[in-house]
């Protein structure tokens, strides 16, 4: 094991023995707050402590066998040992390694995820609407709830612009939430295609932006200024009926101090509208703040998957050539077809293999 993953470990440990003490104290559990957060950080702790200690019960176990070498009776006994002692100790290491990684405070939270047409006219809010569909169906596939919060509807298909709420634990990963799963996803995706209005068969490029955002913990949610907010109603567009194009349910909430604008006009009430709008409203100024902090990280660290910034132009998808592109870790998949399909997998586990790369790259730095 490398010294500096040894060192941590140990420092684990000791937290360990001093969680268990300030638990212990009366003080502290009268204070529910900070018993709360305490607790949180003893199961996380417990739960590294617990691996460390399987590890070196592992290395105990091969040194053991590794003495019954001479033995000429036990020698093919303890080669079995040993072998499938070593086996196991790669796998505990590399376990401790993402372990001792620092995670996103949100990654178990729901997510809205955002997006919007760019440059290339209708052929870019047609592939909006073929993002939107990508991802509900990887969602749909790992078993999350979708819903529209809200959408405007391009005039030959596609979107303007969706945001759809995301909910539920990743099934391969009880720990990860959707946020967690797709937080890499934000930045600009550009399409290269022929669009079917092109009589010469000639290739566009055009382009979306999509954003990821944690929906907001509610003990920790930026708290809204009914002074600071533009309240307005109106009649809502599109598909929904009579009774939606028959008053004014839609809201549209400014939040006067930024200039984020968010609206919702999918509901049948108005107070349903305002509810979503101002939980939409509150993550896009989360996330201008997280994303603020993440360009500053991102620049000082110049790490490989970025920022997060809609302005990273993050992903190509080739339609001629069957080809995804992902620019920030040089991958290259031929599967355009079963990823617009929603077979995100092996691209959102690449994504998340090179950050705790570069978490690991840190930590080992820092040590």
């Amino acid at each position: 094991m490398k010294p500096f993953l040894r060192t941590q470990l140990l420092r684990f440990a000791e937290r360990l023995s001093e969680l268990d003490f300030l638990l212990s104290r009366e003080d502290i559990m009268q204070d529910m707050d900070k018993f709360l957060a305490l607790s949180r950080e003893h199961n996380e702790v417990t739960q590294i402590a617990g691996r460390w200690q399987r590890y070196q019960q592992v290395q105990r176990d091969v040194e053991a066998a590794r003495e019954l070498l001479e033995d000429a009776d036990m020698a093919a006994l303890a080669e079995e040992e040993i072998t499938s002692g070593e086996a196991e100790l790669l796998e505990l290491e590399d376990e401790l390694q993402r372990l001792l990684l620092p995670k996103d405070p949100d990654e178990a939270r729901p997510a809205y995820l955002e997006i919007r047409a760019g440059t290339g006219g209708d052929e870019s809010a047609l592939f909006a609407g073929d993002l939107a569909r990508m991802y509900t169906r990887y969602a749909e596939a790992q078993g999350w709830r979708v819903e529209t919060m809200s959408e405007s509807p391009a005039e030959l298909g596609g979107y303007k612009e969706i945001v759809l709420r995301m909910e539920g634990a990743h099934s391969s990963d009880t720990h990860t939430g959707v946020y967690g799963t797709l937080m890499f996803e934000s930045g600009g995706h550009r399409v290269q295609r022929v669009p079917e209005t092109e009589a010469q068969g000639r290739i566009h490029t055009s382009a979306c932006t999509v954003a990821v955002m944690p929906e907001p913990d509610p003990t920790q949610a930026v708290q809204l200024n009914p002074a600071d907010l533009r309240i307005d109603t109106f009649r809502a567009s599109g598909a929904g009926g009579q009774h939606i194009n028959k008053t004014d349910s839609a809201v549209r909430v400014v939040h006067l101090p930024t200039g984020i604008v968010a609206e919702c006009q999918d509901g049948r009430s108005q107070h349903s509208n305002k509810a979503k709008a101002l939980q939409v409203l509150q993550a896009r100024i989360q996330e201008k703040e997280r994303s603020e902090r993440a360009a500053k990280e991102a620049a000082l660290r110049k790490g490989l998957v970025g920022s997060g910034d809609r302005g990273d132009r993050i992903r190509t998808y080739n339609f001629p050539q069957g080809r995804l592109t992902d620019h920030r870790i040089n991958l290259t998949l031929y599967k355009l077809a079963y990823v617009m399909e929603g077979d995100l997998g092996e691209v959102l586990a690449a994504l998340r293999q090179a950050r705790e790369a570069e978490q690991l790259a840190e930590l080992e730095i820092n040590a």
